[in-house]
């Protein structure tokens, strides 16, 4: 299974590879890879890493699982490649950016531009098995990418975090907010959205606020090159 990650990240997380919990993860995912149809696909696991480096980050966007539709995931939470259907969070994502920024709904789920831009775009567990959600839970991938929250905070100031749902908002205990700037809502699913807790968030105009006020290059929110 070929997994590519950044050297900036391999730096830092060198640690964590090294670790029993990291190498039973490892082999239980390759184990899972090499017996069933898994998402997404092995060079895309660390997907958010590669095109994300460490020393760029200025937003986090923490997500839950890959989702596990066939040709759905692409390694960065909430993004589908060009062409596959916007899943009903991320349609709800765009209208919320649409409402917030006046960017017109891209014509494409990719959120490459995103990380490209600084947009750290997380799932706390990197890999699924197709058409079975939370399947690859509780195997060591949330220890990781709890690390990984534990080490922008430590080793960075002045990021954005955006927790969207419960889920996301258990890491704020991860997270030093004297150093960093923690934004909350409800989870853009139509579960939650329908029900008054997403629509209206402007987060993603407070968070180019931010970084604005510290002097950083804001994020294109609506900025589409595939679309």
């Amino acid at each position: 299974m070929q997994v590519e990650i950044h050297p900036s990240w391999k730096k830092v997380l060198q640690s964590e590879f090294e670790s029993p919990y990291f190498q039973s993860l490892i082999s239980f995912v390759k184990d899972e890879y090499n017996k069933t149809l898994c998402f997404p696909p092995g060079s895309l696991i660390f997907n958010a890493f590669d095109k994300c480096p460490f020393d760029k980050v200025k937003v986090v966007i923490l997500g839950q699982d890959p989702y596990h539709g066939l040709g759905q995931a692409d390694g960065l939470c909430f993004s589908v490649p060009a062409g596959i259907n916007f899943p009903p969070s991320l349609q709800n994502i765009f209208k919320e950016i649409k409402n917030d920024l006046n960017y017109p709904i891209p014509k494409s789920g990719n959120l490459q531009h995103w990380a490209s831009q600084g947009v750290f775009l997380l799932n706390a567990t990197l890999t699924v098995r197709a058409h079975q959600a939370g399947s690859h839970q509780k195997k060591g991938w949330e220890t990781f990418t709890d690390r990984v929250i534990q080490y922008l905070s430590q080793e960075k100031e002045g990021i954005v975090f955006l927790l969207w749902g419960g889920f996301a908002r258990q890491k704020v205990k991860f997270i030093n907010s004297q150093k960093h700037m923690v934004i909350t809502s409800g989870h853009p699913s139509p579960l939650s959205a329908n029900r008054g807790f997403w629509f209206g968030n402007k987060h993603f105009s407070q968070c180019n606020d931010f970084l604005k006020g510290r002097g950083v290059t804001q994020i294109q929110w609506g900025k589409n090159n595939l679309n």
